[in-house]
Order: C-alpha cells, then sequence, then structure tokens
C-alpha cells in the first residue's frame, strides 16, 4: 500500500519538475536564453538531482532580452585562413591599418634624367664649342682729363674655344651741364686676348673723347660697350 502511494506521488511531481526545468533547471539563463528540450526520463530523475539530459539541449531566446551580434571568424566562407594564404602566397593587411608605401622603380642607369645632359663617358674628350664672349656692365671711374674716363669690363668665355683676337667698343655720351645728352660717341680699343674657354677676363681701359667736344661744364659717361671676336 505505501509503495503505491509513493509511485503515484512520483507521477503527480513529475510534471511540476519538468515545467521547472524549462526555465531553471539547466542554470542561470545564458546571454537572455533558456534551455529547452527533453528532461530524464523515468523516476531515476529526482527533486534535487544535476543529472544530464539525454536529448539535446537547445537555447531558446527569452522575450525581452537583447538581440544576439554575430562575428565572422577565420573559419567562416568566403574568408581564408592564416595557414591558406601562406600556402597561397596572398598578402593580407590587418584591418585599419595602412599599407606600406611602394618605393618608386629605380631609373636606368643608361636613361639620363628629364632636363639633364648626359656625362660624357670615362676616357672620353667632349666635343669643341666655338667661343662666345658675355660682357659684364662697365664700371665707370674719372679720369685726369673731363673728356676722358676710365672704364672697367669683364669678358667671360661660356665656350671651350679661346678667343684670338677682337675688339670692344664704347658708347660715350656727352652730357651737357643741365644734364642734356648731347652725342653719343663710339670708339673701339682691341679685346684682352686670348680669354680662354671657360674663363673671365677682367680690363681697364682709358676711353676719351675729342676735347673740343666737352666744354667746360660738360662730362661724359660711358654706358654700354660690345665686343667682335674671331
Amino acid at each position: 500500500m505505501l509503495r503505491r502511494e509513493r509511485q503515484a506521488l512520483t507521477l503527480l511531481t513529475l510534471p511540476v519538475l519538468a515545467a521547472a526545468c524549462l526555465t531553471g533547471c539547466g542554470g542561470p539563463a545564458r546571454d537572455g536564453y533558456a534551455a529547452a528540450g527533453a528532461v530524464a526520463p523515468g523516476p531515476e530523475r529526482r527533486a534535487g538531482d544535476n543529472v544530464a539530459p539525454r536529448a539535446p539541449v537547445e537555447f531558446q531566446q527569452l522575450a525581452g532580452s537583447p538581440s544576439a551580434t554575430t562575428s565572422t571568424s577565420a573559419g567562416t566562407p568566403g574568408s581564408q585562413s592564416p595557414a591558406a594564404s601562406a600556402r597561397s602566397g596572398a598578402t593580407t593587411t590587418p584591418p585599419g591599418t595602412t599599407p606600406p608605401p611602394q618605393p618608386p622603380p629605380e631609373a636606368s642607369p643608361s636613361t639620363p634624367a628629364p632636363g639633364t645632359t648626359p656625362a660624357p663617358k670615362p676616357g672620353t674628350t667632349p666635343p669643341a664649342t666655338p667661343a662666345r664672349l658675355t660682357l659684364s656692365p662697365p664700371t665707370r671711374a674719372p679720369a685726369a682729363d673731363r673728356w676722358c674716363e676710365k672704364v672697367t669690363v669683364g669678358f667671360t668665355n661660356t665656350g671651350t674655344t679661346a678667343t684670338r683676337s677682337g675688339t670692344v667698343s664704347f658708347a660715350t655720351h656727352i652730357i651737357g651741364a643741365l644734364g642734356i645728352d648731347w652725342a653719343t660717341i663710339t670708339t673701339t680699343q682691341p679685346l684682352p686676348t686670348p680669354v680662354p674657354g671657360g674663363t673671365t677676363k677682367t680690363q681697364t681701359y682709358t676711353v676719351c673723347v675729342e676735347s673740343w667736344r666737352v666744354p667746360l661744364g660738360m662730362h661724359i659717361e660711358t654706358r654700354s660697350t660690345t665686343a667682335t671676336w674671331t
């Protein structure tokens, strides 16, 4: 009689235990989820026992809990594991980083840079260029007579060939007492030859005009020079 009462009491408590396990049998809810599934069958499942369920357990989201988030791992379709990347030879850049800049291609030694003149090969002589003189502005200084003055000119030969001969011409202005330019007289003198290529030679000349052209109170000014050479 007592055994039948125990069996009846067990049958009455099993539904209550099953309903309790739906919400808290397997411990506290995990991240807004509760375990749901079959409980251990038969009378061996007693109150207070911690027996693992035999059927699969799934987690269901509780009402009002926040939504779950999903992250992509290395095994997600469309991604490639580091080992596979190493085998395929692909280079990966970590997210949020900038790939290092690539060095510029080296210029070929046989191709000169734009706007430059290639240097002559060792052991060769560059071709000769003709003489070309560039004159500096004349520098004037007073002389003993008012119809004369000392004029200094610099001659720069930008060629590679030396000048052999030539002349320099002086344009001398006759200035009156009130600053009026009355006349311009041109005189010539020889160049200080030779002027080697790539050098500068400076010469001081005494430039004069006829004395009667410069009365008392007037003076001369040599303002420009030109040169011819061979």
